[in-house]
């Protein structure tokens, strides 16, 4: 990985750990097949980083969806609430201005594509066929399956489904992150190549789920 980027990746507000991290730009700079590349849920753009940067030295655009209105951990109350990006004009919410920086100062505005709305929504409407789907968005049961249901049946045969917060155990994490990821390898459509961490890295083998 290009090192200045690594550096501002690693540097970036999120909470993705440099490892796992790295492991998301390796599963990118690896494909073999065509088509753009898509994360759901971006929050400030560390995740964006790293596969911005395999996505540029590919040729490839990373489509970054994410409503920036925070997920239900990143409300007043929750563990992973910050205060800072709370809109005082709304009092809710909004990593779109903290994401649009990080994204501008790492010089990846011209292969960064932010999309900003509701994943149920654009994931109906969308029509492009992906070569890697990373999801990381809502962790709550609802959000987390239906980005499943709506994005993982457009990634090509041989392109890659990366699901973060993976935990095995509950003590260590909640559910759903893990529960879709075990519909995706009980679906007989995808096979894991790679765990690092909580991430995992997954191919497409066929093209029924």
């Amino acid at each position: 990985m290009d090192p200045t980027l690594r550096a501002r990746a690693e540097a970036a507000r999120g909470f993705m750990p440099p490892d796992e991290g790295l492991g998301l730009y390796r599963a990118a700079a690896e494909l073999e097949v065509e088509g753009p590349m898509l994360e759901v849920g971006s929050y400030c753009g560390k995740s964006s980083l790293y596969l911005g940067a395999a996505a540029r030295e590919s040729g490839r655009l990373l489509f970054a969806l994410d409503h920036h209105r925070g997920s239900e951990e990143n409300q007043p109350g929750w563990q992973w609430h910050e205060p800072d990006l709370v809109d005082p004009e709304t009092g809710g919410i909004d990593t779109l201005p903290t994401f649009r920086r990080t994204i501008h100062d790492s010089g990846l505005e011209g292969t960064v594509v932010a999309l900003v709305g509701d994943s149920p929504a654009i994931s109906a409407a969308w029509q492009t066929p992906l070569s890697l789907l990373f999801i990381d968005g809502g962790h709550g049961s609802e959000p987390a399956h239906r980005d499943y249901e709506g994005w993982a049946p457009k990634v090509v045969v041989g392109g890659r489904l990366l699901i973060h917060d993976v935990f095995a155990d509950p003590a260590d994490g909640g559910r759903p992150p893990f529960e879709i990821y075990m519909r995706a390898i009980d679906s007989g459509a995808f096979a894991e190549i790679e765990a690092v961490g909580s991430l995992r890295v997954l191919e497409r083998a066929t093209t029924g789920i």
